[in-house]
């Protein structure tokens, strides 16, 4: 037997059951299949047990027909007595009040109160107090009682929604309600499901459209800049975002889901033209994107279709890339000199994540650092700006909750199958040459940390790019000079190779933003 055929008759008899429960009536009559007898208007075709006539008809002429119920399209049946007709009517009461107990139940709001209701104990006076605010002449001036039914409905819709509380901080939320307050809306239903999906989202779109016409307008006067980066969502679809920025102000453009493409040079260059036809060529200035190697050879291609818009790798992106040379020195032959002199870093960098994985991966560790320190650990990416000095910065502040953690009881007391690595992260807390490191990586990366910072905002810094360079290396030179105990006429091989990185990304980014400069400028 083909098992498709099981499953089709198992899926009809359980549809033939739920539809007898809920019409008993049609156990009276038999009622054929398409394939036996052919159906007339889609009607089903059947036979009643009690005068054998055949039939063609929905419940509905089925009731007619069995119970002598006039106007419903069909004769009454001559053999049903009034024995049957009793026992029939009874078998809908049993079907009624079953499909009405099987509906979801309908809970009381907390301002009802009732026997079954769950209810937070609560004090016979405050109770009284609100019962004499309510009954008061203020109470029923401002309508009280009602007033609390529409809050507990509200509430209602957060919790048995999952909406987070927050949205309670939304100036919408807020003039919605009052809106239709100050109203007289009677009979008035919320939009569904599908006006919100659909109309609604397309007007707004439309309208915010409008919104943003007058900043278009200023685009032709002083043109503007392309910026394009690329990202992931929640589902890690890979994302490149292309944003409009002017002196008027940033406006997003779109995001392409690049899902099973290769994003190489051709792929983006073509993405960024159609963005440049858009907005029309003439109006754009630059493209900004990171420096890596696609997005620059994308930028190539879009200079040699437009030579009057200009390639700008993202100074940011630039000052991470530097940070990420220092930091996290790859021991390569061609970089072995950078390595010797940096890999101190990297390896205090792995010790600060590794007493971090230890602590964050097991629940009784976590919890005994929560009972020392206030602040969390943070997992931060690797792809997120100067992500070594945001974990060590966090270090510092957190460390007396480190050290109070490992010296008390609790931590004496712990046993684990990973002794070693307990022992490791006590040492390493309470070693303060390692802390010392920790406060030199800090100090010496500051001035770039300050410039990402500077230059990561909304606020035009083009401009002020080569004056910021000179800024921060003069600094970060004093630093390591400092912590050397040396002259400026002294070699230090360790600012050197740091210097030599700095400069190396500086001449990288200037070459390109030279040419955009001058244009600002004039």
């Amino acid at each position: 037997m083909n098992p498709s055929n099981n499953a089709g008759a198992s899926r009809r008899a359980s549809l033939n059951n739920k539809n007898e429960d809920e019409h008993p009536l049609w156990k009276y009559v038999t009622k054929y299949d398409k394939g036996e007898r052919v159906n007339v208007g889609g009607n089903a075709t059947w036979i009643c047990h009690f005068c054998n006539q055949e039939k063609q008809g929905s419940y509905t002429r089925v009731r007619g027909h069995l119970l002598r119920i006039s106007g419903k399209g069909i004769n009454a049946c001559p053999k049903v007595s009034r024995d049957n007709i009793i026992e029939m009517n009874k078998c809908e009461d049993e079907a009624s009040i079953a499909i009405q107990s099987s509906q979801p139940k309908t809970v009381s709001l907390p301002t009802h109160g009732s026997s079954s209701s769950i209810q937070e104990p609560t004090s016979s006076s405050s109770v009284n107090k609100r019962k004499r605010v309510n009954d008061s002449v203020i109470g029923r001036a401002f309508d009280m009682h009602t007033r609390d039914q529409l809050d507990a409905h509200i509430g209602r819709m957060f919790f048995t929604g999952g909406l987070p509380f927050n949205l309670a901080r939304n100036p919408y939320y807020v003039s919605a309600f009052t809106f239709a307050a100050n109203h007289s809306l009677g009979g008035y239903i919320p939009p569904g499901y599908n006006k919100l999906r659909t109309t609604l989202l397309q007007q707004e779109k439309a309208h915010v459209q409008q919104l943003l016409e007058p900043i278009k307008s200023t685009w032709v006067e002083k043109g503007v800049s392309i910026v394009s980066d690329g990202w992931g969502d929640p589902q890690r679809r890979p994302l490149i975002n292309f944003m409009v920025v002017s002196e008027a102000g940033p406006m997003f453009n779109r995001a392409c889901d690049c899902s099973g493409e290769i994003k190489d040079k051709e792929f983006i260059a073509a993405l960024m033209k159609e963005v440049i036809d858009e907005v029309g060529h003439e109006k754009v200035v630059q493209i900004v994107t990171d420096n890596a190697g696609n997005c620059k050879g994308a930028g190539a291609i879009i200079e040699g279709i437009f030579p009057h818009i200009y390639w700008t790798p993202c100074v940011v992106h630039t000052l991470n890339l530097a940070l990420k040379n220092i930091c996290a020195a790859k021991n390569l032959e061609s970089n072995q000199e950078t390595y010797e002199e940096c890999h101190w870093i990297t390896e205090v960098y792995g010790d600060a994540v590794h007493i971090k994985n230890y602590i964050m991966n097991h629940s009784m560790r976590l919890a005994m650092y929560n009972h020392f320190s206030p602040l969390k650990l943070l997992s931060v990416a690797e792809t997120r700006f100067a992500s070594v000095v945001v974990v060590l910065k966090r270090f510092k502040l957190i460390k007396r909750s480190l050290e109070a953690m490992v010296l008390s009881e609790q931590w004496i007391q712990y046993r684990d199958d990973k002794q070693g690595n307990a022992r490791f992260v006590r040492d390493k807390v309470l070693d303060e040459s390692w802390w010392a490191q920790v406060d030199y990586i800090i100090a010496f990366t500051a001035p770039m940390y300050d410039m990402i910072r500077t230059c990561d905002t909304n606020k035009p810094t083009l401009h002020l790019v080569c004056d910021l360079w000179d800024t921060m290396i003069h600094e970060v030179r004093t630093i390591i000079y400092r912590h050397e105990d040396k002259s400026f006429n002294e070699e230090s091989p360790f600012f050197n190779v740091v210097h030599h990185i700095l400069l190396d990304r500086r001449g990288k980014t200037e070459k390109v933003l030279l040419p955009s400069i001058v244009w600002h400028i004039h």
